[in-house]
């Protein structure tokens, strides 16, 4: 019996160790692919799909999701093709879930759904030139009726500011330990909020006294960038290529979007505005903005500022005192620009090109 017992124990670990190794084979043995350049298609486009085996199982059925949701077509067919059609653009994820009579195994590629048509391109027009405190290292600016806002950046050199954007004059103003670097600020219910660098905190103060009330962290986002607000949504970049809409409550992030164009998504977006139903970014360490649809993140725009660093004082470091800085004066239809370190806060009125 006992020589029996092990024969039989012996023969049981041969098939678990052979079972266990060919579960193994089998999650690894697929690969997804697409013919298009660069995996990418724009919305509503087809794109065709290649599903590829190490070894050939019998295969049941095939079931393809982009971003969890299912595609049109569910098929038992390795190569196919079909539309992609998403509500929002940027980068997704499509996997292909194999059930064979070996058991189930998935493969994943990303796509790039871009946008079907190229920004428009606009030039501007200076129309008024204002000046600007240059020890500002901007990275947020907000007007409030009148009063412009200002965060300003670096560590050791970090502020809150409340200036008079026809003189340039600061009227309040607080620092920020040395421990933090400020990045971009909004109001949003008579409140101000400001996001610092990498130190996965933002900062809401009280609008008339600048007096620290609480603060928030970042969940999903690792890095503080930009911030704007439509009034009734928060929206937060990152560094990345997602734009966040954060709940209005607790600053949390509950959804992203990706900027996108007609050829690539973009990224390293920095100040935000919300204007007219846009969002206006600027991108960091390139004289332009971009006019961004804030539900399916489509660029539809382009304003070209290459020109604008020239109008402001030479010796500037290119590398760090660049266009960054825009403010809408809602209640005047105007739009203003700056840079960090700049000598100017320019109102530019744009020109279609």
């Amino acid at each position: 019996m006992t020589s029996l017992y092990k024969t039989l124990s012996l023969l049981s670990l041969s098939v678990l160790i052979y079972a266990c190794g060919d579960t193994k084979n089998l999650a690894e043995n697929y690969t997804l692919a697409t013919s298009n350049d660069k995996n990418a298609v724009q919305n509503g486009d087809e794109i065709s799909f290649s599903l590829k085996a190490k070894k050939n199982y019998a295969i049941d059925s095939i079931i393809y999701t982009i971003d969890g949701k299912k595609l049109p077509k569910t098929t038992s067919v390795a190569n196919f093709k079909t539309a992609i059609q998403t509500e929002t653009l940027g980068h997704k994820k499509v996997t292909a879930t194999i059930y064979t009579p070996d058991g189930t195994a998935t493969a994943a590629t990303e796509i790039s759904v871009l946008h079907t048509k190229p920004p428009k391109i606009y030039g501007y027009k200076i129309i008024n030139r204002f000046p600007h405190q240059t020890d500002a290292y901007t990275q947020g600016l907000e007007f409030v009726g009148d009063t412009l806002y200002e965060s300003a950046g670096k560590y050791g050199e970090s502020k809150l500011r409340k200036v008079d954007y026809q003189t340039g004059e600061v009227y309040k103003e607080i620092k920020l330990d040395n421990s933090y670097f400020a990045e971009g600020l909004t109001v949003f219910n008579d409140k101000i909020y400001q996001l610092t660098w990498r130190e996965n905190t933002g900062f809401i103060y009280n609008l008339t006294d600048f007096k620290k009330i609480g603060t928030f962290v970042y969940n999903q986002s690792k890095e503080g960038w930009g911030l704007c607000n439509d009034g009734t949504h928060v929206y937060k970049s990152d560094g990345s290529s997602k734009i966040w809409t954060l709940d209005a409550t607790t600053l949390a992030e509950q959804s992203y979007i990706e900027p996108t164009n007609h050829k690539s998504v973009s990224r390293a977006f920095n100040e935000l505005e919300f204007i007219d139903g846009k969002i206006y970014a600027n991108t960091y360490q390139v004289a332009s903005i971009a006019i961004i649809d804030p539900k399916t993140g489509a660029i539809e725009g382009l304003i070209d500022l290459t020109s604008l660093p020239k109008e402001v004082q030479t010796g500037l470091d290119p590398q760090n005192e660049v266009l960054n800085g825009i403010a809408y004066k809602a209640n005047e239809g105007r739009l203003f620009v700056t840079g960090k370190h700049w000598n100017t806060l320019f109102e530019i009125e744009l020109v279609e090109k």
